[in-house]
């Protein structure tokens, strides 16, 4: 086992590296140039621009300003805006807000979408099953800004129920229905997920062995059959949480919700680099912590599963 996150951690690191390289090398290909777009109609004199460019080492080749970058991350500096507000101040205001929207999220996930594969699989051929399974189909189907603005649109403005947007009435309300939707394709799939996995541990030959002991239905789901089919769920419920951090970049946009996301979106439209850079490597950092605690859960839900 102890080998096992050895090498777990090593992956980690070579891939944190080589990921947070690509992202850095494609923000700053983008066209244009950020400190004369920074000064909008303004000019500014050549003067202030070479001294701007020499602040944020924009003269040095991109991969010697990767190794800078990397340099100073190593000690928790995620570097400063060219309006010299630090990034991590900037994260360190917003991530509560992201934090709250992607776990009330991946929870939802969690409880619906289990509960509705379970329901499905417990009650195949019947309605239920056509139900949920029709239900998932659709939310696939739809894209989440359609979702999203028409949630907003009916529930928030015509029925009022919820708030239309930001985040003034605090957790839970001005959260749920931006949760919701973050959530409902992963929702979706959860449900599909746990149904074909409960459908196949439910004619397994442990499964009628326990019937034929005596052992009552519910036992045999909520004891032997759930267990062994939440590992599938599990593997990508734990990868799902580093999708809904970084996809709340359209739902916060749509919700007006200051989170992270809004902050990724607002420095791509003003180039702001080192805001991109930073907040895509915290994501990638959390994506690459889920993925390990996800593997380091296999042996708990499956004895079977040992790592060496």
């Amino acid at each position: 086992m102890g080998r096992y996150i050895v090498s777990r951690l090593a992956q980690l690191v070579i891939v944190f590296f080589g990921v947070t390289l690509l992202i850095y090398l494609a923000v700053w290909a983008l066209p244009g140039d950020p400190i004369r777009a920074m000064a909008g109609d303004r000019p500014l004199s050549e003067s202030v621009i070479n001294a701007m460019r020499e602040e944020h080492n924009l003269n040095d080749p991109v991969l010697v300003q990767y190794l800078k970058y990397m340099g100073d991350l190593l000690t928790g500096d995620f570097g400063t805006d060219f309006n010299g507000r630090s990034v991590s101040d900037q994260m360190v205001q917003r991530w509560p807000v992201t934090l709250r929207l992607a776990v009330t999220a991946w929870l939802i996930e969690i409880v619906v979408g289990i509960g509705l594969g379970v329901i499905a699989a417990l009650r195949r051929g019947r309605w239920p099953d056509y139900t949920i399974l029709l239900f998932s189909i659709a939310v696939i189907s739809i894209p989440i800004f359609v979702l999203g603005y028409t949630a907003q649109l009916v529930l928030g403005v015509n029925a009022g129920i919820f708030p239309v947007s930001g985040v003034a009435d605090g957790w839970p309300a001005s959260y749920i229905l931006p949760a919701v939707i973050l959530s409902a394709f992963g929702l979706a799939s959860v449900a599909r997920l746990v149904r074909a996995s409960v459908l196949e541990n439910l004619r397994a030959d442990y499964v009628r062995a326990a019937v034929a002991k005596g052992m009552s239905r519910r036992r045999v789901v909520s004891v032997h059959v759930l267990r062994n089919s939440l590992i599938a769920a599990v593997t990508f419920l734990g990868v799902e949480l580093g999708f809904l951090l970084g996809g709340t970049v359209v739902v916060e946009g749509i919700f007006n919700v200051p989170g992270v996301g809004q902050l990724l979106f607002r420095s791509l439209q003003t180039q702001e680099g080192a805001v991109v850079v930073g907040v895509a490597t915290a994501l990638v950092l959390i994506f690459l912590l889920a993925n390990l605690v996800v593997d380091l859960l296999y042996g708990v839900l499956d004895p079977r599963i040992r790592h060496d």
